[in-house]
């Protein structure tokens, strides 16, 4: 069955999509870490938010297409996952407030071994991207799930996709410009604190649907 066109009334469901995509992607971890190094570098940023993006977006693929058939199959699933969504979201906004309070969580390029070849660069974002439980958790199973709250699904998808995109690439050539503010501790107790408030939001909307 192809997609049906996007009309304007789909714009609320394309900015849900975006802006839970964005948030889910916005944490500190080891994935954004590399991405911000290697943009720092300026080695091999197409490559690699390419590779990160792409990734992506197969995952939230699969969670929005399958999630669907698996709900009609067990209807006792969407519930499950979104209680369980709503919990982890819970967690992931606490230990954002966490770090935010705790603070230390300034990123440090020096002593890293820088890459000089493309593929172990590849090879390194990929693992970091594939090798973590939690993308399948919260990128294929929370996507999907919340995504079947929306019809059509596929729009909060493409949302959750774009997000992505402009994420990692936001993220890989902007990387110069970030170094010195993300250099001081407190920028990241900022944006840890802005992240913990919309898990936080977002785990009460899931909790409540």
């Amino acid at each position: 069955m192809q997609p049906l066109p996007m009309t304007p009334d789909m714009l609320p469901i394309l900015m849900a999509g975006f802006g839970l995509g964005f948030s889910l992607i916005l944490a500190i971890g080891a994935q954004n870490a590399f991405v911000l190094r290697q943009g720092i570098r300026g080695q091999h940023v197409l490559p690699i938010v390419l590779t990160c993006a792409l990734s992506d977006a197969l995952l939230i693929t699969a969670g929005v297409a399958g999630f669907g058939t698996l709900t009609s199959a067990l209807p006792w699933f969407e519930p499950v996952m979104r209680i369980g969504g709503a919990l982890f979201l819970t967690g992931y906004g606490l230990r954002s407030l966490r770090s935010a309070w705790t603070g230390g969580a300034a990123l440090s390029t020096e002593g890293q071994r820088v890459q000089t070849a493309l593929w172990p660069a590849v090879l390194t974002c990929l693992a970091f991207t594939w090798l973590n439980p939690h993308v399948y958790l919260d990128t294929v199973v929370l996507l999907g799930a919340i995504s079947a709250q929306y019809t059509p699904a596929w729009v909060f998808g493409l949302g959750a996709v774009t997000a992505s995109f402009v994420f990692f690439f936001t993220l890989g050539y902007g990387a110069r410009l970030l170094a010195p503010i993300f250099a001081r501790p407190r920028a990241w107790q900022v944006l840890d604190a802005l992240i913990g408030v919309v898990m936080l939001a977002l785990a009460v909307k899931l909790a409540l649907m």
